[in-house]
């Protein structure tokens, strides 16, 4: 049985519109899946598989310890009794560490009834669970204990086997499926907690492409002793890799360099843009190449941005991509000619 609210963000659809129809320079930027390894390690994503055991910080050290890098962060606690998808973005990729949180979240969960509950009561339970909730973080957590709305995108009743019942949840970054056991229980009038929590999607990441911390040091390994790159790009993956679950806004060329120095995006910088776009969204800003740019949150609606041909369509939050990788069109307030 499957009670579904609304699709999580990694499931939505969305179409590209063309606003301009142009072409990026081959001499600027590149294609980020054929960044040179160097720069790859530098600012890079890794799909960890998380043990049990460990916390979410002390993996992100040992990543950072590995790459040699400056720093290193997660996208969103895991428990250490909690194993599974951990996302954990190096240098600069960690200013998307936000959008990766916001991204919604997938578990599988044990959870263990404390009396008995007929299949029809505890479908219901499910069903009414379903959508957006309140909930009250545990006294076990790191954020303040006041009431929040968080999003039940679905749960799925994988089995059931007296008081075990596993159930795959689909969630709002930010869920206490730890709580979610317990308030269930508290509906079904029985009691209840969560007995084992797997998490296998974080974002655009899934369980299915994650890597362990042994992969990482077995492919260092080979690259350092033997110069073989290939097992070490199979784990690196691109920033871009980060924001695949946001919607996208493609500049032009000559709108890339102003967005790095912190302008905002105007409507006329824009070459194509996905229909979803709303105003007050998260925003990914990409060049024509497929390369991240920056983060920022849209003024308008896709429609707004399409149609128009003055205002400032997006203000930037997080510049990702280094000063200088395109070309300055404007200088000193003056139109750069070369």
């Amino acid at each position: 049985m499957i009670t579904e609210f609304t699709k999580p963000p990694w499931e939505v659809e969305r179409r590209l519109l063309v606003r301009i129809d142009a072409e990026s320079n081959p001499e600027y930027g590149e294609d980020p899946y054929e960044r040179p390894i160097e720069k790859l390690i530098k600012t890079c994503v890794l799909n960890i598989d998380k043990p049990r055991g460990p916390t979410s910080h002390e993996i992100a050290h040992i990543v950072k310890d590995l790459l040699n890098a400056e720093r290193a962060g997660h996208g969103g606690t895991l428990d250490p009794a909690v194993s599974g998808v951990l996302p954990i973005l190096v240098n600069d990729a960690t200013k998307c560490a936000g959008a990766v949180m916001k991204g919604g979240k997938e578990y599988v969960c044990l959870m263990r009834l404390h009396g008995d509950v007929s299949d029809d009561l505890l479908e219901e339970a499910i069903r009414f669970f379903t959508g957006d909730i309140y909930q009250v973080p545990p006294v076990r957590s790191s954020v303040a204990r006041t009431l929040r709305i968080r999003t039940i995108y679905r749960i799925q009743l994988l089995e059931r086997e007296g008081r075990n019942v596993l159930m795959k949840v689909a969630c709002s970054g930010g869920t206490y499926i730890r709580k979610l056991c317990h308030d269930m229980g508290l509906y079904l009038g029985c009691g209840a907690h969560m007995q084992e929590l797997r998490r296998i999607r974080a974002g655009p990441f899934s369980e299915s492409d994650s890597h362990t911390l042994i992969d990482l040091y077995s492919a260092l390994k080979d690259y350092w002793e033997q110069g073989d790159e290939e097992p070490l790009r199979g784990l690196l993956r691109p920033v871009e890799e980060a924001v695949k679950h946001l919607p996208k806004i493609y500049l032009l060329d000559t709108a890339v360099d102003a967005i790095c120095h912190g302008a905002n995006l105007a409507v006329t910088g824009v070459a194509r843009l996905e229909d979803s776009i709303k105003g007050g969204d998260v925003v990914a800003m990409m060049t024509l190449k497929g390369e991240l740019v920056a983060l920022g949150k849209s003024r308008m609606d896709a429609e707004e941005m399409l149609e128009g041909d003055r205002g400032i369509a997006v203000d930037v939050e997080r510049v990702i991509m280094p000063r200088g990788t395109y070309p300055p069109i404007w200088k000193g307030g003056r139109r750069k000619v070369e």
